[in-house]
């Protein structure tokens, strides 16, 4: 408690400093659709927390990318700065420190279908499978409204944290043609991207609009040379060391950016094409016909950790075989992303009514690139460089139907009854890759998916809901909701949602919400596998609805069970100037987590049979020289609980001739805890060796301090004549993890890594050329603020006597937590062309 005293005492401060939040100037008055089925309500009105992002707010942000955007407006909205393997190329956000899976992604009020690439590595966003915002071009977008409330009873599963409602832009005439270039402070990471938007006429009877948009974005680096690039004393062998020996380089003195062999941690390149097209038309005076869809493209390469020459047998300084000096393998993702959504709404008989279909679908073809099989060329003599590594797909086809009518009841407003119903498929597959990226351990760093972790699989789901909302008195907001869905593998449930707003005068009201939700586990976390590998260990994703998983004593997933509180107010204690605060407790039971890394076998120790066993049951292949040989897996590992705070503020103050200033504040604070943690099965304990839990402690500080628990956005949008200056300031409060090179966190070499307290200031500059042409420049994190490196740790039985105490391979490594990312600041220019 005495924290949330903490984020309320700022609310004054930031009321006598002038310094309140607001997404856009006018924001508050915008008319909302998401967290309620009446109309014409007002954002300022809502009975639940609503957040508007506007579409000039969308764009005063250097890099054209959605998460980032909304990271810069909203507190509790945080994007993952570093993936880990595939994981990097499609990065996701979260909504109030829950799973992404968590929060629900509507476009125009429809249910967005979700990426095919799931999330596995250890990281606060494990299991993520969310809608893709990277597919979701700025350029088409009129507004984004964040409902940060439990929203099942309304919108269904996944809608725990929230749901992120992005409104598209209705424009049938003018345009805008925008381009920016723009890269990090130490020169890499160049990014490139331009997008177009146009509105066209139907006749006066209706529009279409469309968005094209690419962007380009390169390879960045961070970190410093190999640990196996060290002496004794645990000095680099690099020129300009007394020690400095060619021939003592594990021959990687020829390598492509010797001494810094590895390039693993930093940002992939990609390049994102994406077409949007949005139209309605009027068919009658009460009844519009209505369309819109988009297609994406991705082409994705990271780096993965660099092979020693020695890895491949004669694949040594002086073959004439590939890679004489070791090689740096890449993974690489070609996706396409594509949905139609079509319908007609207006009214009948009195009714509102919204009848729709949507089918939306994410494919992702796998490739690892500049890489070998090891054991395929000792069995032929003979191994590609590039495989073909399989297939991710998944798909969704919804059929809703929506219906609302207004009654007079004799209270002080009409009594608005909604009901309707959605029927939805979901589909989810697996395909194998070419047989020589499977073939034995398969391709370095990402062997191929084999025949037994291909398949496809489905889920049917049916619902229904109602809706009854009105004010008895005209100070009191009641809305109550219910939900029934069933789905074809979990049954029955049924969800529901009371809000309460009660108004004592224009200047003040209170709000506050019960509900429970229900969330269906991700295809993709049932049936996914997968073999992750590094030059020392490998680690098998088992699906947790294979039968290999009940040799490890796991069962299948089942869904997740939520009840949500929240109490807030609103206020408006001066002209211009409005505030909110809200308090929320987000229960979850049977939470869905990945697991530690569970061990079958350490340095040729035996440590679990079971794991073993698992791995064997399900027919996977490992490169026979890594150290260590585990599985981890998603389980409902136990119930958690989420508390928090999240308070907004707005103010607008006009300057005369010294020009117009909209000021903003959010503050946040987040605090997640496990209530309950189940037992690690017996087939996979060994308590000798300390694989006594479920959840080690990397996992357990990866979930309760792995994101800070506070974030603060202080911001002054100045705008005079032909100026503006948009300044931010977003300061992440402190979040650490437990390292140790064996992963668990645990042993005499375990630290505790933090990312401490910091300010990031972002700033955009424009000026208006003509009344058509603008150009800015600007820089997100300006000062350059780049987190802590990892720390090393003495370990004698490694190259030089150290090692970073991730147990990863690189040294001076930045913290991958980090919550603003680890390249430090970007520096941009831009030009808008207006018609």
């Amino acid at each position: 408690m005495k924290h949330f005293l903490a984020g309320a005492s700022l609310l004054p401060i930031l009321a006598a400093a002038g310094i309140v939040h607001a997404a856009d100037a006018g924001a508050s008055t915008d008319i909302i659709v998401t967290g309620t089925r009446q109309t014409g309500v007002k954002a300022a009105d809502s009975a639940a927390p609503i957040q508007l992002v506007g579409a000039v707010a969308l764009k005063r942000v250097g890099q054209q990318d959605l998460k980032s955007a909304l990271t810069q407006s909203v507190p509790s909205f945080n994007a993952e700065g570093y993936g880990a393997d595939t994981a990097a190329l499609t990065l996701s956000a979260q909504l109030r420190g829950l799973n992404p899976n968590d929060t629900l992604v509507l476009v125009d009020g429809k249910r967005r279908h979700t990426t095919s690439n799931l999330h596995v590595d250890t990281s606060p966003f494990a299991g993520a499978a969310t809608a893709d915002l990277s597919f979701l071009p700025i350029a088409a977008i009129d507004h984004v409204e964040i409902l940060t409330d439990g929203a099942a009873a309304q919108y269904g599963s996944d809608a725990i944290a929230g749901v992120v409602n992005i409104i598209l832009k209705k424009n049938n005439s003018g345009g805008q043609i925008t381009g920016t270039l723009g890269q990090y402070e130490e020169g890499d990471g160049k990014t490139a991207s331009w997008s177009l938007n146009k509105g066209f006429d139907l006749g006066g009877k209706g529009f279409v609009n469309i968005t094209a948009e690419e962007i380009f974005h390169g390879f960045s680096h961070q970190g410093t040379y190999d640990e196996r690039l060290q002496n004794p004393d645990g000095s680099p062998k690099i020129v300009g060391n007394p020690r400095y020996n060619p021939a003592d380089t594990n021959g990687m003195v020829g390598a492509t950016a010797f001494p810094f062999v590895n390039r693993i941690y930093g940002d992939p390149t990609y390049n994102i094409y994406n077409g949007f097209v949005n139209a309605g038309y009027n068919l009658t005076d009460n009844i519009e016909a209505y369309a819109f869809g988009s297609i994406g493209r991705r082409v994705a390469q990271g780096y993965e950790n660099y092979r020693l020459p020695s890895k491949v047998p004669a694949f040594g300084e002086s073959s004439t075989l590939p890679f004489p000096n070791g090689f740096e393998p890449r993974e690489k993702i070609n996706e396409t992303d594509y949905s139609i959504t079509g319908g007609f709404k207006g009214t009948a008989a009195g009714w509102n009514f919204d009848l729709a279909a949507a089918y939306g679908a994410d494919k992702n073809d796998i490739y690892t690139v500049n890489s070998a099989n090891r054991e395929l060329y000792i069995a032929t003599g003979f191994t590609p460089n590039n495989f073909y590594d399989g297939q991710f797909r998944a798909s969704q086809l919804t059929g809703s139907l929506d219906l609302s009518h207004d009654f007079n009841v004799g209270f002080a407003t009409p009594l608005t009854f909604a009901l309707g119903g959605e029927v939805r498929r979901d589909t989810f597959s697996i395909s194998p890759g070419d047989p020589a990226s499977y073939f034995g351990g398969g391709a370095q760093s990402y062997p191929g998916f084999q025949p037994q972790d291909s398949g496809a699989h489905h889920r049917d789901n049916e619902a229904v809901y109602v809706d009854f909302a009105a004010n008895p008195v005209k100070a009191l907001h009641i809305d109550l909701a219910g939900r029934y869905e069933h789905y074809s593998d979990f049954g029955n449930t049924t969800s529901g949602k009371a809000t309460v707003r009660y108004d004592f005068s224009p200047a003040i009201a209170i709000r506050g919400t019960i509900s429970t939700g229900f969330r269906a586990p991700t295809l993709a976390e049932e049936y996914y596998a997968s073999v992750n590998v590094s030059p020392s260990f490998a680690v098998i994703q088992l699906p947790p609805n294979d039968p290999a998983a009940l040799v490890a004593g796991f069962k299948p997933l089942g869904p997740e069970k939520s009840t949500s509180y929240s109490v807030g107010f609103v206020a408006h204690p001066a002209p211009n100037l409005s505030m909110t605060a809200d308090f929320y407790d987000i229960e979850i039971k049977n939470r869905i987590l990945q697991s530690a890394t569970l061990l079958g076998s350490s340095s040729g120790v035996l440590v679990s049979q079971g794991v073993l066993d698992a791995i064997t049951a399900h027919h996977d292949h490992y490169d026979p020289t890594v150290t260590y040989v585990g599985i981890q897996i998603f389980s409902n590992a136990g119930n958690t609980r989420t508390r928090g705070v999240e308070i907004t503020a707005n103010y607008a103050s006009d300057f005369g001739d010294m020009g117009h200033v909209d000021w903003s504040a959010g503050f946040n604070y987040n605090q997640n805890t496990i209530t309950k943690l189940n037992a690690l099965p017996a087939q996979v304990t060994n308590v000798g060796y300390g694989q006594t839990a479920l959840l080690q402690p990397t996992n357990l500080t990866t979930f309760s301090t792995g994101t800070p628990k506070t974030k603060l956005i202080l911001g002054a949008f100045w705008s005079k004549d032909k100026w503006s200056v948009n300044l931010k300031e977003s300061i992440y409060g402190p979040s650490s993890e437990i390292l140790a090179p064996n992963g668990a966190g645990t042993g005499p070499n375990a630290r505790t890594a933090t990312v401490t307290t910091a300010a990031i200031t972002d700033i955009d500059v424009a000026y208006k050329l003509t009344s058509a042409i603008k150009i800015e420049g600007g820089a997100n994190n300006v000062f350059n603020k780049r987190p802590p490196v990892i720390p090393t740790v003495s370990d004698a039985g490694r190259y030089g006597g150290l090692r970073p105490a991730d147990g990863n391979n690189v040294f001076n490594e930045p913290l991958q937590f980090s919550p603003y990312g680890i390249n430090g600041g970007f520096y941009y220019g831009k030009i808008t062309l207006s018609f």
